[in-house]
Order: C-alpha cells, then sequence, then structure tokens
C-alpha cells in the first residue's frame, strides 16, 4: 500500500508525518556561516537528538506514524533508473565554482552507496574529507566544498500537502533551497508516493513566487490560511489559491494573512497556529497600534479571483469557519516581556495531533499554562537544543496524512 495525501484540515487525528532527525549537519555549523545557514546560535547534536527522540516518542504513543525524511530518500534513490541525473541536479543547484570541482564530487558521490550518499549531501562535504585535494592545495579551497544543510529538521517549510495535494515549495533562501531536492525525489519517485502531475500543486522549480510550509495552514476542508511574511509573497499566495481553485480541489476560500517582515516572526505559524475548531494560539505583536491586521480574502471568480480586504481576524476566522465564536490564547499572555519571549521560543507553534491536543515545548511555561486553563491537552517535549534553529513541533513535521472527521 502506497502513502496517501490526506491534509484537510490542521487539527485532525494526525496519522502519518514525515520527520529528519538531526544529524551530522548540525554538527558543521560554525560561527562564521550560521547567519548564511540561518541559524542564531550552534546547537549541541547529542542533546539535541535526544530532544527530538522525546518527540517521536509523544508522537508514537499518540497513534503518528512516524517517517523520516532522509530515510525515504536513500529508498526513492535506489528505486531511479538514472542515478545519475539526481546527482547532477544536486551539484548544480550546489553553486560549484569549477568544473574540476564538479567532476570530483561527481565521483565522490556515486562511488557511495546511497544511504552513504543523501546523507552526506544532507551533512556537507568538507575539503578535508575528500581524497582529492592534496593536503598543499587545502587552502585555495572553500572550508565546505558543499554547504551543510542543518535546517533539514524542519520538514514543515520544504512541502505542505494541502488536501490530496502536494506543493513541493520555491524556497526564499538559498541556504534552503536543496532541501527540496529530497522532497521532490521521494515524492515522485519513492515507490510508495510516485505522485502525478496532478498530484502535485506546486512545483520547486517551475514557480517564480516564494512559498513555504510554515506560511499554509489549512483551516478547513473549504479554507487556507496562508501567511504573507517574510518567506512568502501575497503573489505566492494569489498563485496557490489559484491552483487551488483551478484543480478541483474543494477548496473555496484562501485567507492571506500579512504579518511582520522580520526574522523572529519568519512564517505564520511562528505567530499563529490552529488548536481546536475555533481555538487558536497567537502573537499579539502582528496586530498593528489600533489592535488590527491585513487579510486579503481570496475567493474564485468569474474570469479573475476576487480579492476583498479585512483587518479583524477574528471575524475573518468566524466568517470563513462558519464558527460562532474565536478563542485567541495569546502567547506568553500577550504581557510584553514574556510575550515577545515565549514567541522567539516558538510559544505559537503548536502542533495539533487532534481536536484540542498539541505538542509544544516544555520552556513556554506561560503559554502551556494559558492553553491548559482552556481545556487543551498539552504534551510538552524538552526544547533547549531544539529551539535554537528558531522552529517548534509543528516547524519540525510535515503531515502526510490526518484523519477525516467529517
Amino acid at each position: 500500500m502506497g502513502y496517501q495525501l490526506n491534509v484537510f484540515s490542521e487539527i485532525e487525528p494526525l496519522e502519518t508525518v514525515m520527520l529528519k532527525r538531526p544529524g551530522e549537519e548540525i554538527n558543521y555549523l560554525i560561527p562564521d556561516m550560521i547567519e548564511e545557514l540561518l541559524f542564531d546560535d550552534i546547537p549541541y547534536l547529542p542533546a539535541m537528538q535526544e530532544e527530538h527522540e522525546a518527540f517521536v516518542q509523544v508522537l508514537e504513543e499518540n497513534g503518528v506514524e512516524v517517517l523520516y525524511l532522509d530515510e525515504l530518500a536513500i529508498e526513492a534513490y535506489k528505486a531511479l533508473d538514472d542515478k545519475s541525473a539526481f546527482v547532477e541536479k544536486m551539484l548544480e543547484e550546489s553553486n560549484l565554482d569549477s568544473v574540476k570541482l564538479k567532476h570530483h564530487l561527481r565521483e565522490y558521490f556515486l562511488d557511495m552507496d546511497a544511504s552513504q550518499m543523501i546523507q552526506k549531501m544532507i551533512a556537507g562535504v568538507n575539503r578535508s574529507e575528500v581524497d582529492f585535494i592534496p593536503d598543499h592545495e587545502q587552502d585555495g579551497y572553500p572550508l565546505f566544498l558543499m554547504n551543510p544543510m542543518p535546517n533539514m529538521y524542519f520538514t514543515r517549510d520544504v512541502a505542505s500537502v494541502i488536501g490530496n495535494k502536494v506543493s513541493i515549495n520555491n524556497m526564499m533562501y538559498e541556504a534552503r533551497s536543496r532541501e527540496t531536492l529530497f522532497v521532490e525525489l521521494i515524492m515522485k519517485k519513492h515507490p510508495k508516493f510516485r505522485l502525478t502531475d496532478e498530484e502535485i500543486l506546486v512545483n520547486r522549480y517551475e514557480e517564480d513566487f516564494n512559498t513555504e510550509g510554515g506560511d499554509i495552514i489549512v483551516l478547513s476542508d473549504k479554507v487556507v490560511a496562508i501567511g504573507v511574511s517574510q518567506r512568502t509573497s501575497l503573489a505566492g499566495a494569489k498563485a496557490i489559491a489559484q491552483k487551488l481553485f483551478s484543480r478541483n480541489s474543494q477548496f473555496e476560500k484562501v485567507l492571506a494573512i500579512e504579518i511582520p517582515n522580520v526574522r523572529a516572526m519568519m512564517h505564520l505559524d511562528t505567530v499563529f497556529t490552529m488548536i481546536s475548531h475555533n481555538v487558536f494560539t497567537l502573537h499579539a505583536g502582528i496586530f498593528d497600534l489600533d489592535g488590527n491586521m491585513k487579510i486579503h480574502v481570496i475567493e474564485p471568480g468569474v474570469n479573475e479571483l476576487q480579492v476583498s480586504v479585512q483587518t479583524d481576524l477574528a471575524e475573518s476566522l468566524k466568517e470563513a469557519l462558519g464558527e460562532k465564536e474565536i478563542i485567541i490564547i495569546p502567547c506568553g499572555g500577550g504581557h510584553e516581556i514574556d510575550g515577545p519571549r515565549e514567541q522567539w521560543n516558538d510559544g505559537s507553534n503548536t502542533l495539533a495531533i487532534a481536536p484540542g491536543k498539541v505538542v509544544t515545548y516544555n520552556r513556554n511555561a506561560v503559554t502551556n499554562a494559558l492553553l491548559r486553563e482552556n481545556g487543551i491537552e498539552v504534551l510538552e517535549i524538552p526544547s533547549s537544543e531544539l529551539s535554537r534553529g528558531r522552529g517548534g513541533p509543528r516547524c519540525m513535521s510535515m503531515p502526510i496524512s490526518r484523519k477525516r472527521m467529517n
């Protein structure tokens, strides 16, 4: 049996999810490269892996099937008839500065077995590891012949299942663009996926707009929210809306929600997530001084998209979801100190595994207490090292399937 794409809600019981264990790529983070590689600090890998295993344990104890991105990529690579084509594509997108280096790296990878090759592509290639650069020539090459991909454990961003289709996202920054090559390989070539063109909503290499999965929230089987953020443009939100409407996907409305274009709030799900049918957590810092924000309500039209602008998020959600009341739980209680502190540590980045049941980081004590006061079941995981990458439980998970409740 193959894996079926089935995500028509943010909160329906999670059945299958794709994760990536933090690996050797984390040990290749150095201070001179953390900004380029989109980090603010250098995590301690052994502790980070222990925390990630605790995350996996919570998911599995709650009946979730956990798939690993790198293991799926290895299996998909093994199934390829022309394995050199994937290696070539990876080399082309790695900004190599010489034909000679590209040739050597091609041979370097093709001499490996599938598991070694995929893991090394993710970890990065240090100049001292290869045998084709003599010791006396080492200084003539960059420290990394191929940069590491330390953000890979944030599987949410590279691809998004929307209904029964997938968006293989066109990432904003070069540091993350190669990550989507692995997801593309899995979705198109893995024996248990082998998606058709009809099932791929967005292709990473065909689009002239940027979208990332942290900005995509499936609110219901008819409504999708898309953040207009540092990483996803309004043009990208409109393009996805047009694709959804034209593919008979049953989605009828897209709420394109503008948030501040800053590093601390890089994606919509760093400031806003859905917890239950009418319950959301939100960081108060996304509102303007009048307590408003800009929400573009996008709907299909006769010849073009119909777009209206609203400013009250709760009212927009009420109308879109048909709810009489919207309950918003402020990150850190909305406190001027606790709010930004806990938002920075992903207090708003909850992963719903069922209605009213979420996985959170344990460090966000104020937010977690408020969730419990509002009747939410909170499953805490340790987060001293995982949080250094600026992403929480939702960021670290790419749902493949959720159980339909209707």
